[in-house]
């Protein structure tokens, strides 16, 4: 028996969904007799009767079973330990569930000594027992490192750049081979990784960084195939193949001209949650989009009323930026081109407060730092990427539709 653990709130009843077509793409490539697949989804008190049934009817469709774990309930205490670690951790970007992965160990029943953990934006587009058969011997995990991925990993985690893991060592906690046997002896060891990246707050990728802390030296390193970055496959024009393909950083999108957008629609639409109500959801998402822009319009007309237009671009887009927006050679242009430029942008900003409206045409362009000093946004400034189409580098983010379906 394969054991496969997800962790799951669902706070906004749209994450199931998520997880069923993780699920789905399991059963449709496990090659082993039935029943060879238990799926644990260990969930707060967010979990729907609704929503557990489905995941009931899935398992039970393709004749593999699944347990769930309230965790919430189970393991109280535990919670009171990660509170203590991180008592804004559901303010940031993250939130407890990210944790769950840790308590695998101890929820899950003694008798099971492996299990695979999957983050639930994972499809697994081959027969999880390839990976399931990897002898994990004295080690805690296997894992694929972000080396192996593609990642320069000293902008991943700071906790390599500052030399307590090695880079060759860093790896994502996104899919996991686990040595329940061995894991269930480091409770303590978590804990102080935790205590740890509490002291280190400016850690990024908290549960990650946690176990990156405890286990980095002590797993065994899998092949890439295991944990394949959509992103990194598209930009290295990859056709879809027998892999592990983890969605991150809104990388799933609506376009299914795309063949690994159109890998998960074909699993997603095969679980019960896709269905009338579901492409009903959809079209009030599109609908809302189409309402905002509407409004865009309206304001960027009242915002531009009385003032005049200045831009700010890094020098290698000027000339394209001067088609799209037809800039007369009197409208102002500040070239970013070190941190320098920033500062004279800002003493622009001031020089014409109230007079200017100046558009930014920069991907990673600092705003927080025009807001701290006094801007506001769609007052004094804009992104103007936003009003950049699909011909002009600038694709819609579907992510949003994807998670309100």
């Amino acid at each position: 028996m394969i054991h496969v653990c997800f962790s799951l709130n669902d706070a906004t009843g749209y994450s199931s969904k998520f997880v069923g077509a993780t699920m789905i793409s399991i059963f449709e490539n496990i090659s082993k007799p039935l029943p060879s697949v238990t799926v644990h989804i260990l969930h707060d008190e967010t979990l729907t009767d609704v929503n557990r049934n489905k995941f009931s009817y899935l398992a039970g469709r393709y004749g593999q079973i699944v347990k769930f774990y309230n965790v919430a309930e189970l393991c109280a205490d535990k919670f009171t330990a990660i509170n203590d670690c991180f008592p804004k951790v559901d303010k940031s970007r993250f939130n407890k569930t990210a944790f769950y992965k840790f308590l695998i160990p101890q929820v899950l029943p003694k008798n099971i000594d492996k299990a695979i953990y999957l983050d639930s934006n994972n499809i697994v587009n081959m027969d999880i027992s390839t990976l399931w058969r990897t002898d994990l011997g004295d080690k805690m995990l296997g894992v694929v490192t972000t080396l192996a991925i593609g990642f320069d990993v000293h902008t991943q985690d700071k906790i390599v750049a500052e030399g307590f893991v090695q880079p060759e060592d860093y790896f994502d906690a996104g899919v996991m081979l686990m040595n329940l046997k061995l894991l269930r002896d480091e409770e303590e060891t978590i804990t102080e990784g935790m205590k740890f990246v509490n002291e280190h707050n400016y850690f990024n990728l908290l549960d990650q960084t946690v176990l990156n802390y405890c286990f980095a030296s002590k797993t065994v390193k899998l092949s890439a195939q295991f944990n394949r970055f959509v992103r990194w496959a598209r930009r290295k024009k990859e056709t879809v193949e027998k892999k592990i393909y983890h969605y991150t950083d809104y990388s799933l999108q609506l376009d299914i001209n795309d063949p690994f957008n159109l890998l998960w629609m074909r699993y997603f639409t095969k679980t019960p949650w896709f269905d009338s109500i579901t492409l009903g959801r959809l079209y009030e998402g599109f609908q809302q989009v189409h309402i905002r822009l509407k409004k865009s319009i309206v304001n960027l007309s009242a915002i531009m009323s009385g003032k005049t237009r200045a831009f700010c671009a890094v020098p290698e887009s000027v000339d394209e930026l001067k088609k799209v927006f037809h800039i007369r050679d009197d409208e102002e242009i500040i070239l970013l081109k070190n941190q320098k430029s920033l500062q004279k942008l800002i003493d622009a900003m001031k020089k014409s407060q109230g007079k200017k409206v100046f558009i930014v045409m920069e991907r990673n362009f600092p705003f927080n730092t025009l807001t701290q000093a006094g801007f506001v946004f769609g007052k004094d400034f804009l992104n103007g990427l936003e009003f950049l189409s699909d011909e002009q580098g600038i694709s819609l983010n579907s992510y949003p539709l994807i998670q309100g379906m």
